[in-house]
C-alpha cells in the first residue's frame, strides 16, 4: 500500500464523503437503483444517539477512495461477539494497491482487541476478484449456509402480524 494511503475512522465530517463512497459501491455492485440512503441517515445511524454502525475511510493525502462500514453480531456459540463487515469498497482507481486488504487487517484488529471471536461478510457471486482475494488472505466460503432477508412489505407483514 503506498504510504500516503491511511486507514482513519470516520467522523460526522466524513457523511458526505461515505455516502459518496455508499454510492459509488453500489454503482459498482449494479444496484444503485436500490439506494435510499440520505447525508441525515448516515449521519443519524453512525454518529447519532445510538450509532448503528462504525466507519473507517481510506484515504490518499485529502482524497477518501475507499471505507469499510460494520457493525457487532453475535454467536452464541462461541459466546462471544462477532464483526460483521457489511461494506468495503476501494475506487476502482485505487485497486490493487493493498488498500482493501489494509481495510481488512484493520478491523481484523479491531475485532481482536474487541475479542470478537470472528468476522463474516457476504460476497456477490459474481464478485470473482472480490471472491479471489478473501480467499487469498484465509477467508472461506460459508457454503453450507443461505442468506434469507425480510424487507419492505413482507418484514411489515410479519411485524403486524
Amino acid at each position: 500500500m503506498p504510504n500516503e494511503v491511511r486507514i482513519e475512522p470516520a467522523d460526522v465530517r466524513d457523511v458526505p464523503v461515505v455516502l459518496s463512497l455508499i454510492e459509488a459501491l453500489a454503482e459498482y455492485e449494479r444496484l444503485a437503483h436500490e439506494v435510499v440512503a440520505t447525508e441525515a441517515d448516515v449521519r443519524e445511524s453512525l454518529f447519532g444517539a445510538t450509532p448503528h454502525a462504525e466507519a473507517v475511510v481510506a484515504r490518499a493525502g485529502t482524497e477518501a477512495v475507499g471505507f469499510a462500514v460494520w457493525f457487532h453480531n453475535y454467536s452464541t456459540f462461541l459466546s462471544r461477539p462477532g464483526l460483521y463487515l457489511e461494506d468495503l469498497f476501494v475506487l476502482p482507481a485505487w485497486r490493487g494497491r493493498g488498500i482493501g486488504q489494509a481495510l481488512l487487517r484493520h478491523l481484523a484488529r479491531v475485532a481482536v482487541e474487541r475479542g470478537c471471536g470472528r468476522m463474516e461478510w457476504a460476497v456477490l457471486d459474481w464478485n470473482d476478484p472480490a471472491i479471489g482475494f478473501y480467499r487469498r488472505i484465509g477467508a472461506r466460503p460459508m457454503d453450507e449456509w443461505t442468506v434469507y432477508r425480510l424487507t419492505g412489505d413482507a418484514l411489515e407483514r410479519l411485524a403486524m402480524a
